[in-house]
Protein backbone atom coordinates (compact mmCIF):
# COMPACT_ATOMS: atom_id res chain seq x y z
CA UNK A 1 0.00 0.00 0.00
CA UNK A 2 1.40 3.23 -1.06
CA UNK A 3 0.93 6.96 0.19
CA UNK A 4 -1.27 9.66 -1.43
CA UNK A 5 0.90 11.97 -3.31
CA UNK A 6 1.53 15.48 -2.62
CA UNK A 7 0.34 18.15 -4.77
CA UNK A 8 3.48 19.77 -6.22
CA UNK A 9 4.94 22.92 -5.81
CA UNK A 10 7.62 25.27 -7.82
CA UNK A 11 9.54 25.95 -4.98
CA UNK A 12 13.63 24.54 -6.56
CA UNK A 13 15.31 27.04 -7.77
CA UNK A 14 16.53 27.31 -11.38
CA UNK A 15 19.99 25.61 -11.09
CA UNK A 16 17.80 22.09 -9.75
CA UNK A 17 16.52 20.43 -12.89
CA UNK A 18 14.24 17.99 -10.53
CA UNK A 19 10.81 19.27 -9.22
CA UNK A 20 10.22 18.99 -5.50
CA UNK A 21 7.55 16.59 -5.76
CA UNK A 22 6.57 12.85 -4.99
CA UNK A 23 4.94 10.64 -7.38
CA UNK A 24 1.69 8.91 -7.21
CA UNK A 25 2.27 5.21 -7.99
CA UNK A 26 -0.52 2.43 -8.66
CA UNK A 27 -1.92 0.70 -5.60
CA UNK A 28 0.10 -2.83 -7.41
CA UNK A 29 3.09 -0.50 -8.18
CA UNK A 30 2.92 -1.12 -12.09
CA UNK A 31 3.36 2.99 -13.20
CA UNK A 32 3.82 5.73 -11.40
CA UNK A 33 3.15 9.47 -12.55
CA UNK A 34 5.00 12.90 -11.69
CA UNK A 35 5.05 16.33 -12.73
CA UNK A 36 8.50 17.11 -14.29
CA UNK A 37 10.35 19.83 -15.24
CA UNK A 38 12.71 20.94 -18.36
CA UNK A 39 13.33 24.48 -17.69
CA UNK A 40 10.64 26.75 -16.23
CA UNK A 41 7.80 23.98 -18.46
CA UNK A 42 6.19 21.27 -16.52
CA UNK A 43 4.81 18.47 -18.12
CA UNK A 44 3.23 14.80 -17.10
CA UNK A 45 5.55 11.91 -16.95
CA UNK A 46 4.97 8.44 -16.51
CA UNK A 47 7.37 5.69 -14.92
CA UNK A 48 6.86 1.86 -15.73
CA UNK A 49 8.16 0.53 -13.00
CA UNK A 50 7.49 -3.67 -13.42
CA UNK A 51 9.95 -4.08 -15.82
CA UNK A 52 13.82 -5.07 -15.57
CA UNK A 53 14.72 -1.56 -15.22
CA UNK A 54 12.22 1.10 -14.81
CA UNK A 55 11.83 4.12 -17.42
CA UNK A 56 10.12 7.26 -17.98
CA UNK A 57 7.84 7.94 -21.02
CA UNK A 58 7.14 12.16 -20.92
CA UNK A 59 3.27 13.28 -21.45
CA UNK A 60 3.36 16.95 -22.87
CA UNK A 61 0.42 18.66 -23.81
CA UNK A 62 0.50 21.91 -26.51
CA UNK A 63 1.63 24.19 -23.53
CA UNK A 64 3.28 23.63 -20.30
CA UNK A 65 1.08 22.60 -16.81
CA UNK A 66 0.88 24.45 -14.05
CA UNK A 67 2.79 23.56 -11.03
CA UNK A 68 0.14 22.98 -8.95
CA UNK A 69 -1.43 20.52 -11.80
CA UNK A 70 -2.69 16.84 -10.13
CA UNK A 71 -1.63 13.66 -12.31
CA UNK A 72 -2.13 9.90 -11.39
CA UNK A 73 -1.37 6.76 -13.43
CA UNK A 74 -3.98 4.53 -14.37
CA UNK A 75 -3.55 0.56 -14.43
CA UNK A 76 -3.81 0.44 -18.16
CA UNK A 77 -0.51 3.04 -18.67
CA UNK A 78 -2.66 6.39 -18.82
CA UNK A 79 -2.24 9.11 -16.93
CA UNK A 80 -4.95 10.87 -15.30
CA UNK A 81 -4.20 14.71 -15.16
CA UNK A 82 -6.16 17.46 -13.74
CA UNK A 83 -6.33 21.12 -14.68
CA UNK A 84 -7.89 24.40 -12.69
CA UNK A 85 -8.77 27.17 -15.16
CA UNK A 86 -11.24 30.06 -13.29
CA UNK A 87 -12.70 27.07 -10.72
CA UNK A 88 -13.28 24.34 -13.05
CA UNK A 89 -11.24 21.22 -12.89
CA UNK A 90 -10.70 19.78 -16.20
CA UNK A 91 -10.01 15.89 -16.47
CA UNK A 92 -8.06 13.65 -18.78
CA UNK A 93 -6.32 10.80 -19.51
CA UNK A 94 -3.01 11.42 -21.55
CA UNK A 95 -1.20 8.59 -23.20
CA UNK A 96 1.83 8.35 -25.57
CA UNK A 97 0.59 7.81 -29.45
CA UNK A 98 4.40 7.78 -30.94
CA UNK A 99 6.25 11.26 -31.00
CA UNK A 100 3.41 13.39 -29.46
CA UNK A 101 0.67 12.96 -26.87
CA UNK A 102 -2.61 11.92 -26.58
CA UNK A 103 -5.31 13.02 -24.74
CA UNK A 104 -8.56 11.82 -23.97
CA UNK A 105 -11.01 14.18 -22.40
CA UNK A 106 -13.33 13.34 -19.67
CA UNK A 107 -15.45 16.27 -19.09
CA UNK A 108 -14.83 18.94 -15.53
CA UNK A 109 -16.09 19.61 -12.25
CA UNK A 110 -17.53 23.14 -11.47
CA UNK A 111 -16.91 24.31 -7.88
CA UNK A 112 -18.49 27.93 -7.58
CA UNK A 113 -17.84 28.26 -4.28
CA UNK A 114 -14.11 30.21 -3.90
CA UNK A 115 -13.32 28.65 -0.93
CA UNK A 116 -14.09 24.79 -2.54
CA UNK A 117 -10.78 22.76 -2.78
CA UNK A 118 -11.10 19.87 -5.23
CA UNK A 119 -8.14 17.15 -5.10
CA UNK A 120 -7.36 14.01 -6.64
CA UNK A 121 -7.44 11.00 -3.87
CA UNK A 122 -5.09 8.70 -3.80
CA UNK A 123 -4.87 5.74 -6.24
CA UNK A 124 -7.65 3.34 -6.40
CA UNK A 125 -6.84 -0.49 -6.00
CA UNK A 126 -7.39 -2.28 -9.42
CA UNK A 127 -6.37 0.80 -11.07
CA UNK A 128 -9.92 1.37 -13.50
CA UNK A 129 -10.81 4.26 -12.04
CA UNK A 130 -10.22 7.31 -10.01
CA UNK A 131 -11.92 9.86 -7.26
CA UNK A 132 -11.87 13.11 -5.72
CA UNK A 133 -12.89 15.02 -3.38
CA UNK A 134 -14.31 18.57 -3.20
CA UNK A 135 -13.88 19.81 0.16
CA UNK A 136 -16.74 23.45 1.06
CA UNK A 137 -16.99 25.04 3.66
CA UNK A 138 -19.70 23.13 5.51
CA UNK A 139 -19.29 19.80 3.32
CA UNK A 140 -17.50 17.55 0.91
CA UNK A 141 -18.28 16.13 -2.25
CA UNK A 142 -17.10 12.88 -3.39
CA UNK A 143 -16.69 12.36 -7.16
CA UNK A 144 -15.64 9.52 -9.55
CA UNK A 145 -13.72 11.63 -11.88
CA UNK A 146 -12.77 8.51 -14.22
CA UNK A 147 -14.18 5.15 -15.15
CA UNK A 148 -17.31 6.00 -15.28
CA UNK A 149 -19.82 5.88 -17.90
CA UNK A 150 -20.17 9.10 -18.48
CA UNK A 151 -17.30 11.52 -17.31
CA UNK A 152 -17.36 13.29 -14.08
CA UNK A 153 -19.84 11.58 -11.34
CA UNK A 154 -20.77 12.88 -8.45
CA UNK A 155 -21.25 10.22 -5.62
CA UNK A 156 -21.74 11.51 -2.41
CA UNK A 157 -22.32 14.87 0.13
CA UNK A 158 -20.21 14.18 3.25
CA UNK A 159 -21.00 16.46 6.38
CA UNK A 160 -17.89 18.23 7.22
CA UNK A 161 -14.56 19.18 5.60
CA UNK A 162 -12.89 16.14 4.82
CA UNK A 163 -8.64 15.59 4.62
CA UNK A 164 -6.57 12.37 3.98
CA UNK A 165 -7.94 8.93 1.95
CA UNK A 166 -7.23 5.84 2.89
CA UNK A 167 -8.19 2.70 0.81
CA UNK A 168 -9.52 -0.50 3.40
CA UNK A 169 -9.90 -3.07 1.06
CA UNK A 170 -8.49 -4.59 -2.70
CA UNK A 171 -11.64 -3.75 -4.57
CA UNK A 172 -11.80 0.02 -4.26
CA UNK A 173 -15.06 -0.28 -1.94
CA UNK A 174 -13.98 1.27 1.07
CA UNK A 175 -12.70 5.09 1.47
CA UNK A 176 -11.54 6.14 4.87
CA UNK A 177 -11.37 9.98 4.99
CA UNK A 178 -10.52 11.99 7.89
CA UNK A 179 -13.76 14.60 8.49
CA UNK A 180 -13.51 17.71 10.89
CA UNK A 181 -17.03 18.24 12.39
CA UNK A 182 -17.61 20.79 15.42
CA UNK A 183 -13.89 21.30 15.54
CA UNK A 184 -12.36 17.55 15.75
CA UNK A 185 -11.25 15.58 13.15
CA UNK A 186 -12.03 12.04 13.02
CA UNK A 187 -12.05 8.97 10.38
CA UNK A 188 -14.73 7.84 8.89
CA UNK A 189 -15.43 4.98 6.24
CA UNK A 190 -17.61 5.47 3.02
CA UNK A 191 -19.01 2.48 1.58
CA UNK A 192 -18.97 2.88 -2.43
CA UNK A 193 -21.58 -0.13 -2.89
CA UNK A 194 -23.97 1.47 -0.58
CA UNK A 195 -24.52 5.07 -1.68
CA UNK A 196 -21.44 6.82 0.45
CA UNK A 197 -22.79 5.29 3.45
CA UNK A 198 -20.54 5.90 6.19
CA UNK A 199 -19.62 4.75 9.41
CA UNK A 200 -17.21 5.68 12.36
CA UNK A 201 -13.62 4.27 12.01
CA UNK A 202 -11.57 5.68 14.83
CA UNK A 203 -13.24 7.27 18.00
CA UNK A 204 -10.08 7.10 20.42
CA UNK A 205 -11.31 10.04 22.51
CA UNK A 206 -14.36 12.63 22.57
CA UNK A 207 -12.01 15.42 22.76
CA UNK A 208 -8.97 13.90 20.60
CA UNK A 209 -8.26 14.45 16.25
CA UNK A 210 -7.91 10.94 15.21
CA UNK A 211 -6.75 10.70 11.59
CA UNK A 212 -5.83 7.29 9.24
CA UNK A 213 -2.48 7.75 7.53
CA UNK A 214 -2.03 4.32 6.04
CA UNK A 215 -3.77 0.61 5.98
CA UNK A 216 -2.35 -2.55 4.50
CA UNK A 217 -5.60 -4.64 3.87
CA UNK A 218 -3.56 -8.11 3.36
CA UNK A 219 -2.68 -7.58 7.73
CA UNK A 220 -4.80 -4.96 8.91
CA UNK A 221 -2.06 -2.56 10.06
CA UNK A 222 -3.31 0.91 10.40
CA UNK A 223 -1.18 3.67 10.69
CA UNK A 224 -3.04 6.62 12.82
CA UNK A 225 -2.05 9.93 13.92
CA UNK A 226 -3.91 10.93 17.43
CA UNK A 227 -3.36 13.53 20.16
CA UNK A 228 -5.36 11.05 22.52
CA UNK A 229 -2.15 10.17 24.57
CA UNK A 230 -1.19 13.67 24.35
CA UNK A 231 -3.62 16.73 24.24
CA UNK A 232 -3.18 19.17 21.68
CA UNK A 233 0.16 17.12 20.34
CA UNK A 234 -0.32 14.46 17.62
CA UNK A 235 1.52 11.28 17.40
CA UNK A 236 1.66 8.48 15.48
CA UNK A 237 0.38 5.00 16.66
CA UNK A 238 -0.94 1.60 15.13
CA UNK A 239 -3.62 -0.41 15.46
CA UNK A 240 -5.45 -3.33 14.11
CA UNK A 241 -8.26 -3.32 11.31
CA UNK A 242 -11.27 -5.19 12.62
CA UNK A 243 -9.34 -5.86 15.83
CA UNK A 244 -10.65 -5.05 19.89
CA UNK A 245 -6.84 -4.38 21.04
CA UNK A 246 -6.25 -0.45 21.92
CA UNK A 247 -4.21 1.72 19.63
CA UNK A 248 -0.86 1.94 20.45
CA UNK A 249 1.59 5.23 20.37
CA UNK A 250 5.64 3.44 19.78
CA UNK A 251 8.15 6.02 21.75
CA UNK A 252 9.99 5.25 18.84
CA UNK A 253 7.71 6.74 16.29
CA UNK A 254 8.40 10.58 18.86
CA UNK A 255 11.71 12.00 17.26
CA UNK A 256 12.16 15.27 19.23
CA UNK A 257 12.51 18.36 16.17
CA UNK A 258 11.94 15.81 13.07
CA UNK A 259 8.30 15.10 11.28
CA UNK A 260 7.50 11.58 10.93
CA UNK A 261 5.39 10.39 7.77
CA UNK A 262 4.42 7.12 7.27
CA UNK A 263 4.41 6.56 3.04
CA UNK A 264 4.05 2.53 2.67
CA UNK A 265 3.26 -0.17 4.57
CA UNK A 266 4.86 -4.60 3.62
CA UNK A 267 2.12 -5.77 1.66
CA UNK A 268 1.71 -9.93 1.69
CA UNK A 269 1.91 -9.97 5.40
CA UNK A 270 -1.88 -11.91 5.85
CA UNK A 271 -2.84 -11.96 9.35
CA UNK A 272 0.76 -10.73 10.79
CA UNK A 273 0.31 -7.17 11.24
CA UNK A 274 3.21 -6.78 13.81
CA UNK A 275 6.11 -7.68 11.27
CA UNK A 276 4.83 -5.85 9.05
CA UNK A 277 7.44 -3.35 7.46
CA UNK A 278 6.26 0.39 7.15
CA UNK A 279 8.51 3.14 5.06
CA UNK A 280 8.39 6.49 6.80
CA UNK A 281 9.60 9.88 5.54
CA UNK A 282 11.52 11.91 8.17
CA UNK A 283 12.14 15.46 8.10
CA UNK A 284 14.74 17.62 9.84
CA UNK A 285 16.08 20.58 9.88
CA UNK A 286 19.14 19.31 7.01
CA UNK A 287 16.37 17.92 4.60
CA UNK A 288 14.40 14.19 4.45
CA UNK A 289 15.52 10.67 5.08
CA UNK A 290 14.02 7.29 5.17
CA UNK A 291 12.68 5.60 8.38
CA UNK A 292 12.01 2.13 8.63
CA UNK A 293 9.75 0.83 11.57
CA UNK A 294 7.97 -2.53 12.77
CA UNK A 295 5.42 -2.98 15.34
CA UNK A 296 6.88 -6.05 16.72
CA UNK A 297 10.72 -4.53 16.52
CA UNK A 298 9.66 -1.26 19.01
CA UNK A 299 12.47 0.49 17.17
CA UNK A 300 13.42 2.90 14.23
CA UNK A 301 15.88 2.35 11.93
CA UNK A 302 17.07 5.44 10.11
CA UNK A 303 18.49 5.13 7.08
CA UNK A 304 20.02 7.63 4.10
CA UNK A 305 17.80 7.99 0.95
CA UNK A 306 19.04 8.13 -2.66
CA UNK A 307 19.96 11.56 -4.18
CA UNK A 308 17.46 12.77 -5.77
CA UNK A 309 14.56 10.96 -3.88
CA UNK A 310 10.83 12.02 -4.48
CA UNK A 311 10.50 12.32 -0.79
CA UNK A 312 7.18 10.33 0.50
CA UNK A 313 7.32 8.24 -2.29
CA UNK A 314 8.09 4.10 -2.44
CA UNK A 315 6.96 0.75 -2.11
CA UNK A 316 7.45 -2.37 -0.76
CA UNK A 317 8.03 -5.69 -2.14
CA UNK A 318 5.88 -8.43 -0.23
CA UNK A 319 9.58 -10.13 0.43
CA UNK A 320 10.60 -6.94 2.40
CA UNK A 321 12.49 -4.50 0.18
CA UNK A 322 11.49 -0.87 -0.21
CA UNK A 323 12.29 0.75 -3.46
CA UNK A 324 12.30 4.23 -3.42
CA UNK A 325 11.86 6.36 -6.64
CA UNK A 326 14.74 9.35 -7.88
CA UNK A 327 15.59 11.77 -10.24
CA UNK A 328 18.75 13.39 -11.08
CA UNK A 329 20.22 15.09 -13.40
CA UNK A 330 22.42 12.07 -14.86
CA UNK A 331 19.80 9.57 -13.91
CA UNK A 332 16.69 11.27 -14.97
CA UNK A 333 14.11 8.18 -14.00
CA UNK A 334 15.87 5.86 -10.69
CA UNK A 335 14.43 3.13 -8.47
CA UNK A 336 17.11 2.54 -5.81
CA UNK A 337 16.32 -0.90 -3.48
CA UNK A 338 17.06 -0.06 -0.06
CA UNK A 339 18.70 -3.05 2.05
CA UNK A 340 16.59 -2.49 5.11
CA UNK A 341 16.93 -4.24 8.76
CA UNK A 342 14.61 -7.65 8.98
CA UNK A 343 12.72 -8.40 12.13
CA UNK A 344 15.61 -9.38 13.81
CA UNK A 345 17.37 -6.74 13.02
CA UNK A 346 19.83 -7.98 10.41
CA UNK A 347 19.52 -6.57 6.68
CA UNK A 348 17.71 -8.17 4.16
CA UNK A 349 16.91 -7.01 0.14
CA UNK A 350 19.50 -5.44 -1.44
CA UNK A 351 19.70 -3.88 -5.36
CA UNK A 352 22.12 -2.29 -7.67
CA UNK A 353 22.07 1.34 -5.70
CA UNK A 354 24.67 1.92 -3.68
CA UNK A 355 22.55 3.02 -1.22
CA UNK A 356 22.11 -0.48 0.51
CA UNK A 357 25.75 -0.22 1.76
CA UNK A 358 25.06 3.36 2.72
CA UNK A 359 21.58 3.12 4.32
CA UNK A 360 23.25 0.45 7.05
CA UNK A 361 26.02 2.45 7.90
CA UNK A 362 23.97 5.44 8.33
CA UNK A 363 21.35 3.95 11.15
CA UNK A 364 21.46 5.90 14.08
CA UNK A 365 21.98 4.47 16.87
CA UNK A 366 19.66 5.93 19.65
CA UNK A 367 16.70 4.78 17.11
CA UNK A 368 17.97 0.95 18.66
CA UNK A 369 18.12 1.47 22.43
CA UNK A 370 14.94 -0.06 24.10
CA UNK A 371 11.98 2.41 24.22
CA UNK A 372 9.97 3.19 26.87
CA UNK A 373 6.50 1.65 27.27
CA UNK A 374 3.88 2.58 25.20
CA UNK A 375 1.14 4.59 25.88
CA UNK A 376 -2.13 2.98 24.33
CA UNK A 377 -5.35 4.46 23.21
CA UNK A 378 -7.98 4.72 25.89
CA UNK A 379 -10.31 3.42 23.52
CA UNK A 380 -9.86 0.75 20.56
CA UNK A 381 -10.40 1.37 16.86
CA UNK A 382 -14.16 0.44 17.06
CA UNK A 383 -14.17 -1.46 13.36
CA UNK A 384 -16.64 -4.68 14.50
CA UNK A 385 -19.68 -2.27 13.02
CA UNK A 386 -21.28 -3.12 9.73
CA UNK A 387 -20.66 -3.12 7.09
CA UNK A 388 -17.22 -2.88 8.25
CA UNK A 389 -17.46 -6.34 9.84
CA UNK A 390 -18.30 -8.06 6.57
CA UNK A 391 -15.30 -6.75 4.62
CA UNK A 392 -12.60 -7.13 6.91
CA UNK A 393 -10.45 -9.96 8.16
CA UNK A 394 -10.56 -10.96 12.03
Amino acid sequence: MTACAIEPTAENGDDDPTPDAPCAITADGTYAARLARDGDSWFPERWTLDGPEPYAVPLPAHQPEEPGTEVQPMADGRVLIRRLSQRRHAFSLLYPTGPGTGELLLGAVECPDEDTVLRLLPPAPGGQRAYAVAVGRHSTALWLVAGGAFGPEHLAEIPGRCSGGVWLDRRGRMLALDREVGGRTKAIVVDLERGGEMSPLLQIAAGSDDRLLLADPDSGLLLISSDAPSPGKPRLGWGVLGSSLPVRFPESLRLADRALTPFAIQPGQVLQPESCAVGLRIDGPFGSWVGVWRPADRRLHQLAAPDGWLAGSGLWTEDGVLRLPYATEAEPCGVARLAVPSAGGLPRGGGSSAVAADAAVDAVADALEPEAPEPVAPRPVPLQQAPLARLVTK
